[in-house]
């Protein structure tokens, strides 16, 4: 148990980041994707969306920031690694897993403006 409280910028970034990953689930519902799971948790890592539409499962990355370098660039080298180790441990669990394809894309959530979906990003 903790004795201190809760940094409240922590908690503030924490909810943002929530809050995105569902801004953004709705706008790839609006584009054709049929969400399967949001914030998927593996030993390897953590997938924020998992969507798929007809036989291609996209990995999606969130990124809320004020612009959208600031968004694409946050995606590192590391977190790619994270998210193809996740996706494979998530592909190789489903029972149709020879026909489905992967895609990693990104999503930027920006304050005010519609997301930004970069198909293909890494």
């Amino acid at each position: 148990m903790r004795d201190r409280p809760a940094d409240p910028k922590r908690l503030r970034a924490f909810r943002r980041g929530h809050v995105s990953e569902y801004i953004a689930a709705l706008y790839l519902t609006a584009k054709g994707y049929r969400i399967r799971a949001i914030r998927h948790r593996t030993k390897l890592g953590e997938i924020d969306i998992i969507a798929q539409r007809g036989d291609l499962v996209v990995c999606v990355e969130v990124k809320a920031r004020r612009d959208v370098d600031s968004a694409v660039f946050a995606v590192t080298a590391t977190a790619q690694q994270r998210i193809r180790s996740a996706s494979e441990i998530w592909l190789s669990r489903q029972p149709d897993a020879h026909r489905l394809s992967l895609r990693y894309d990104i999503v930027a959530v920006l304050p005010w403006r519609f997301p930004r979906h970069f198909v293909g990003a890494f």
